[in-house]
């Protein structure tokens, strides 16, 4: 490629992302520009509401569409990828001063979704059957122990809460064996017993001063759903 021809893409890419910015290269009609910038535009606001549709109506049309115009215009991504751009637009969200501060917890809550569904990683080496107390438990690759700061799975357009509640929202979000992604609450016990990387079943559920046969049985609830694997 000649750098004329690069100088010329360069150019013709910042005025699509941001014409108030960067000027119209010259030879190039106006109405089709108009044409590209639509189309670029639109296919970008497409993929996000898609994929963030919860945060898309509480924003309502106006904040929505300001947030993703910011976004096409100022932040570079260097995926390739249509499915990873979900991701990349929660990045963006984590790097920036929100007009609510929820925004990027929620985004996060609903990327998780597509992330997990799509995840194609396989589990490490583990027996499915091993023993749960003497043993250590393993979580499954396509689950997710998450806390938030937000109430992020009751916020909507009728909820926008201005101070974050107290106790944060504990979330273990999944897939099953049906392929099926399902999200359910944690109790703080239960989160800290997953959230801990090391140690046996036994030595976690002493460690957080749990009944022994409570945290087994949760455990083994947990190895039913297909979120513990088994033991390492």
């Amino acid at each position: 490629m000649s750098e004329t021809l690069r100088l010329q893409q360069f150019a013709l890419a910042r005025h699509l992302r941001d014409p108030d910015r960067y000027p119209a290269p010259t030879g190039i009609e106006a109405r089709r520009l108009g044409v590209y910038r639509a189309l670029l535009y639109g296919a970008i606001e497409s993929l996000l509401a898609g994929s963030f549709p919860v945060l898309r109506r509480t924003l309502g049309d106006k904040r929505w569409h300001a947030r993703v115009q910011h976004f096409h215009a100022n932040y570079r991504s260097d995926t390739p990828l249509f499915p990873e751009v979900a991701g990349v637009f929660v990045d963006y969200l984590l790097g920036i001063q929100l007009d609510a501060p929820w925004q990027a917890e929620l985004a996060h809550y609903e990327w998780i979704e597509s992330y997990l569904c799509l995840s194609d990683a396989e589990d490490p080496a583990h027996d499915p059957s091993g023993d749960l107390l003497q043993r250590e438990p393993m979580l499954s690759c396509t689950a997710r122990v998450l806390a938030y700061r937000w109430p992020v799975e009751r916020i909507c357009p009728e909820y926008q809460p201005n101070e974050a509640p107290a106790s944060p929202t504990l979330l273990l979000v999944y897939r099953d064996r049906q392929l099926q992604v399902r999200f359910a609450r944690l109790t703080p016990m239960a989160y800290r017993l997953l959230v801990q990387q090391e140690g046996t079943g036994l030595q976690r559920i002493r460690a957080l001063g749990g009944e022994l046969e409570q945290g087994l049985a949760l455990l083994e609830h947990l190895r039913d759903q297909g979120v513990i694997i088994g033991s390492r």
